[in-house]
């Protein structure tokens, strides 16, 4: 039960930090911006529903692209580690990821596919944590890491549904500190599946 625990919070800490509800309203909330209510729900809604599909597709069918291009756990997880780590080292700096984010976007009718679900909540960084997650594990961690990212996404789209009201009762300064704080836990979640991806390279 300890280790069911153990498990549940680190994927929750690691899919809140690497998709970032709350740094992420400012990027909505200007993407959105002079739309009415009604749109501004919906492009929430669609944004947050691709993001899911996209991810658990690569939970579920991760095992499979691995066979198939002849990838081994312990490189993925090295990679995945280097990538995670160098995100929040990004955000440490106060600076939107060059890996989990494109540049500024001109709005369109497709925001809601892009930029907002790829490649701002379904970023490489994103998939590659939930797949580091999933790699090697039994079938009741991959329904809690299933679990534990929808709960993330829908946080993610109350986020952006009262983001204005988030916006007034946060203030932007501490926009940059909870940044700051999921920097720090990118950095150390990184760091250890690098560890991780070592020892099981060397079996160590």
């Amino acid at each position: 039960m300890e280790y069911i625990w153990s498990y549940s919070i680190s994927v929750f800490l690691a899919f809140f930090a690497i998709m970032n509800p709350i740094a992420n309203i400012p990027i909505f909330v200007q993407l959105t911006e002079g739309l009415e209510e009604r749109r501004k729900r919906g492009i929430a809604k669609t944004a947050n529903i691709v993001s899911l599909i996209i991810i658990i597709s690569f939970i579920v069918l991760g095992k499979y692209i691995f066979e198939f291009f002849g990838l081994t756990i312990p490189a993925f997880k090295v990679f995945g580690g280097t990538l995670i780590f160098f995100i929040g080292f990004e955000m440490l700096q106060s600076k939107k990821s060059s890996i989990h984010h494109h540049g500024t976007e001109e709005f369109d009718h497709g925001i809601a596919i892009s930029p907002l679900a790829i490649p701002i909540l379904a970023g490489p960084g994103t998939i590659v944590t939930a797949m580091n997650f999933v790699v090697g594990a039994n079938f009741f961690q991959v329904m809690i890491t299933i679990l534990i990212l929808t709960l993330i996404v829908f946080l993610t789209y109350l986020s952006f549904i009262f983001s204005s009201h988030i916006i007034r009762l946060l203030g932007k300064k501490n926009f940059v500190i909870i940044g700051k704080i999921m920097g720090i836990i990118l950095g150390v979640l990184g760091a250890n599946m690098l560890i991780q991806g070592i020892k099981l390279a060397f079996n160590i």
